[in-house]
Order: structure tokens, then sequence, then C-alpha cells
């Protein structure tokens, strides 16, 4: 058979695919959420990897972009002092309300032995929201966007690179504060790749 005459083989035209996606009952009303995922023990990139699963485990919760791999030095302590931390953004559709992605976040560290014994101190996996569509909350549980987002060239990068015209609500264009933060000690990591889910 002619390929070209072959339906089976057409790509599938993106205004199917934005209907398939609308149609997805699991995500009725979604609201768009940014997470940032960090690893400095253990294997850290079968940990990212797992983090994105789990996430794309959750119900109502889908995984739409991952971002490239980035290596990074540790944030807030002394150089040397830890191992460093591979990081990766993952942005998603949820109808989970901001305190039920909070509670699945703190879930998938909890499942990969996550302790929190010091501030800063090194971690199996570190799954941090961003931000969640437009919402501007100060309470203390889960503040949004996240309080030091802007400031941080391994949230900043990554986020970069899977949504390049993004905002984060209150401070600007990511593409501005990009500008803004000093990228030293951020290095891509062309030879790692997470997956999006299937």
């Amino acid at each position: 058979m002619n390929p070209q005459s072959d339906p089976t083989v057409q790509p599938v035209p993106a205004s199917v695919v934005a209907q398939v996606d609308a149609a997805d009952v699991t995500l009725s009303n979604p609201k768009r959420a940014v997470i940032s995922l960090g690893s400095n023990l253990g294997n850290r990139l079968e940990t990212l990897q797992g983090a994105i699963d789990a996430l794309e485990d959750t119900p109502g919760l889908r995984v739409k972009a991952v971002s490239p791999v980035y290596e990074t030095a540790p944030w807030g302590v002394e150089p040397g002092t830890q191992p460093t931390y591979f990081n990766a953004v993952v942005v998603v559709k949820t109808t989970l309300p901001p305190s039920s992605l909070l509670e699945r976040a703190q879930a998938v560290e909890e499942a990969f032995d996550r302790v929190r014994v010091e501030r800063w101190g090194p971690r199996t996996i570190d799954v941090d929201i961003v931000a969640y569509a437009d919402v501007v909350s100060d309470d203390p549980v889960l503040t949004l966007p996240h309080p030091r987002a802007h400031q941080r060239a391994f949230v900043l990068v990554p986020w970069h690179d899977v949504e390049p015209e993004a905002q984060l609500t209150g401070r600007g264009t990511v593409s501005e504060l990009l500008a803004a933060v000093e990228q030293a000690g951020v290095e891509a990591r062309a030879d790692l790749e997470l997956r999006l889910p299937d």
C-alpha cells in the first residue's frame, strides 16, 4: 500500500489534539501549574524521572512539558559541602486545588525518602510548586508564587526552556527575571534526558 494513501500514517492535526485535550473528562477546567524538581542524592536522574511519573499518575493532573536537565551548585551552602543537583521544571495541567497539589508534591518527596533535617540540606528529591495559575497567596504553608523562584537560576533557566513567554505573577516575565540573576553554576546536561510520560 502506498503510505501516502494510508490514513493511519498521517500526522494528527493540532486542532484534533486540542479537541482531545478539551474532551479529557478527567481534567475539567484545569489550571496550569509550574513545578520545580531537584535531587542531589542517590541516582538523581532516575529520581527526577520517578517524580515526574508519580505526578502523571496523580488523578486530576497531566504533565504537559518537561524541561531539559541542568546540573547546579547547591543553594545557600558552602561550595563543596554537598553534591551537585540535577534540576528540571515541569508544567502541568491540574484540577487539584493548590493545597491538594502541595499534599501530592510532599507525598512524592516522602515516596523517595526525602528527609527534612536541615534547611537547604541535601535531599533525594525536592518538589516545589513555583506557580499555580495566577494565584497570589501569602499563606505560610504554600506561598504562591514561590517566594524565591524569581531569584533562582536553577528554576528560571529550565522554566524558560519550556515556556519562553511565561510570566511569574507579580514579578514579570521569566526572560526578564532570568536576565537579572547570576546563571553561573547552572550547566545544561545535554547528555541526559527526562521523558514526558506516555
